[in-house]
């Protein structure tokens, strides 16, 4: 069996996958917002403000953090089948 230091992950990955998903997620706020409602400048203002307490809220709580973990593994699984399918196509295709 594995020892719970071994299973434990290092805190700057986790850091690094928090600010990728919330930078993630923000870029698709930005984009709804500058399609459905809002100004260019207007999205961007929105958007990076729920970024920041997307970040800040996730180092404060264990619970944002957890939830921010299971998003960002929904996120880079669906980004690997994309790059999968991309991979298939180009070698198929051969180019």
């Amino acid at each position: 069996m594995n020892s719970p230091e071994q299973a434990v992950r290092p805190a700057s990955n986790s850091s690094l996958r928090r600010i990728a998903v919330a930078v993630t997620l923000s870029m698709l706020i930005f984009g709804l917002l500058w399609m459905l409602v809002f100004s260019l400048v207007t999205s961007a203002l929105i958007s990076a403000g729920c970024c920041a307490v997307v970040v800040a809220a996730s180092s404060v709580s264990d619970i944002v953090e957890m939830v921010l973990d299971a998003i960002a593994s929904v996120i880079f699984g669906v980004f690997a089948v994309i790059a999968a399918i991309f991979g298939a196509i180009v070698s198929i295709f051969g180019w």
